[in-house]
This record gives C-alpha cells, structure tokens and sequence, in this order.
C-alpha cells in the first residue's frame, strides 16, 4: 500500500515541506533576533538577500501545504475498497488512530497557512519590510505542527492494514452515536438552518460594513471563524442530508465522490477560503498605522474581506439551492 502513488506523493512533498520550513525557520530565528533595517552591517544586507529567497521557498511550501489536504482527502477516498466496511474516505481515515487527527492538524495548518500567505502579500507592498517579523514569527508557530502533522500522516499510512474491518459512515455520521460528529449530526434541522443562515448574514454584514467604512477588522474575522464552525456544523446537521437526499445519511466525505458530482471539494474550498480571507482581515489590523502600509493594507483588507464574504455566500447559496429545488423532506 506504501508504493500508492498518491501516499509516495503526499510522504514526498510531506518530506520537502518538512525539510524547507525547518531550513527557513533556523533563519527565521536569525532574523528575528538580529534584523535591523537602519543598520548598513554586512550581516543586515545578508539578510535582506536571504529573505527574498526565504520569501520564494515559504510561498512554494505553504501553497504546497494548502494543497496537501484536498490531495490527502483524494487519496483516503480513493483507498475506501481496500478496507471492508468502508464506503468513503471516512471509513478509511477510521482504519486507525491516526485518520482523523491528521485531518483536523492539516485543516488547522491550512488556515495558518492561509494567513502566512497574506502577511506575506501584504509585506512586498512596502519597501521597509514592516510584516518581516509577524510573518517570521507565525512561521515558528507553524513549523512545529506541520512537523507533528507529517508524524500523524506517516503514523496513518504506515499503520493502515487492508485486512481491517472499519465502520462506514453511517454508523460514524449518523445521529444515533455518541461521537462528536453525531452529535452535530443530531442537531435539530429547523434551529441549525437559523443559526447557519442568521450566521452568513451576520457575517455578510460586517464584511459590507468593512468595506464601506473600513472598520471592525477584528469583529469581522471572529465572524468569519465563527461562521465556518457553524457552517461546518449545518453541513453535517442538514446540508448534507439535501444533497444525498436520505434523511440519515450526514457523512461530510461521500459528497467528494463522483456520484455527487465531486460537489463537496467546491463546498469545502468556499468553506476554508472564507475562513482564511476573514482571519486575513484581522491578522492585517493592527498593522493599518504602519505608515508605508497606510494605503495598500486597508484596501487589502477591503479586498479580502469581499472574497471572504463571497465564499460564505457561495456556501449559502448551494445549501439553499439544494434545499429548494428538490422533491426531498426530511
């Protein structure tokens, strides 16, 4: 099973991220401690030039790493008829301890991810580099997790053995267990659609009111969080159950298979994009008064604020196109 293709990819490019973001960070460590744009040291001016090549090595890794879990989720999917019981990439991930932890790490790491990318973009509008050492610094927070992360994918793939019986989804997703995942799943439908369509529009509003004012960075991008979670929440409670049109079936991985026209990778980039234009919007605030920042970085965050809401938006507007256009009642 090692020799998969797709699990020699992922522990290949795990390998590469793993190695570049702990080169990257040994200078981090450096820069941090050292960096002083006032000085004209030949230390300073080696430093200069070493972020431009740290700055295309982390943009090529992080955009790897975004990447890594949807290839991740492929490749669970993909590995579901090897293992009896299992029906999708749920079934497999449940094949050992590992399966799931990798997954919420990779999501956690895709977000910060996210957001390195944005202060990084936000950064290269300046020419005094005043982001160097935010970014820096959330590169040492992430090194450490994308690290645990590629120990949970190795664990998961190494430990996988064929001749397991794991569960399905139903019986993981469904509203009966006593899992985390089912309880969401149990949520009562008509609250759950108030509290996901009152959530989107709460969030679509402070995003409007941003970027007509540009005011309440941070409101927004706790919103924008928020939103996700409960977005995430209303998918297993009820959007899941209009798209496949049983009224017990919640699982939040068959939608990425073909029979459901592959809707869920769409789904979950609007999901995890909306979170990650709204974190932007406020990991971007307390920069606003830098003045060579001054005027790039509120219309970036205008920007991003609108791309948040559009995700959340586009989210919403599947669900309720599911909802509506079908013959389907639970």
């Amino acid at each position: 099973m090692i020799l998969n293709p797709a699990i020699l990819a992922l522990f290949v490019s795990s390998a590469l991220i793993s190695g570049m973001l702990v080169f990257s960070s040994s200078w981090a460590v450096v820069l941090l401690r050292t960096w002083d744009l006032r000085s004209g040291s030949e230390l300073q001016l080696s430093l200069e030039r070493r972020t431009y090549l740290l700055s295309t090595i982390l943009n090529c890794v992080f955009a790897f790493q975004l990447l890594s879990l949807f290839l991740f989720l492929v490749t669970a999917d993909r590995l579901c008829p090897l293992f009896a019981g299992a029906m999708c990439a749920a079934g497999t991930l449940n094949a050992n301890g590992f399966g799931y932890p990798t997954v919420l790490l990779k999501i956690v790491n895709f977000l910060l991810a996210g957001a390195w990318l944005v202060l990084h973009h936000a950064d290269t509008w300046a020419y005094d580099y005043p982001l160097l050492k935010a970014k820096y610094a959330l590169l040492l927070v992430l090194t450490p997790l994308v690290l645990v992360e590629a120990f949970l994918q190795a664990g998961f793939f190494l430990n996988l053995q064929p001749d397991l019986i794991t569960s399905c989804c139903g019986s993981l997703f469904g509203d009966t267990g006593k899992t985390l995942a089912s309880n969401l799943a149990s949520f009562p439908i008509g609250p759950m659609r108030l509290v996901f369509f009152g959530s989107v529009a709460v969030t679509l509003g402070l995003g409007a009111w941003h970027v007509r004012t540009g005011a309440g960075s941070y409101l927004f991008a706790a919103s924008s969080l928020g939103t996700f979670v409960v977005s995430v929440a209303a998918l297993l409670s009820f959007v899941s159950i209009y798209i496949y049109e049983l009224p017990t079936h919640h699982c939040p991985f068959c939608i990425l298979q073909s029979g459901y026209h592959s809707i869920g990778y769409p789904i979950y980039l609007a999901l995890l994009g909306g979170a990650v234009f709204g974190l932007g919007v406020g990991i971007l605030a307390p920069f606003r008064k830098v003045p060579s920042l001054a005027v790039s970085l509120p219309a970036l965050q205008r920007r991003l604020a609108l791309l948040s809401c559009f995700c959340y938006a586009a989210f919403a507007a599947v669900a309720a196109w599911k909802m509506v256009f079908t013959d389907f009642r639970p």
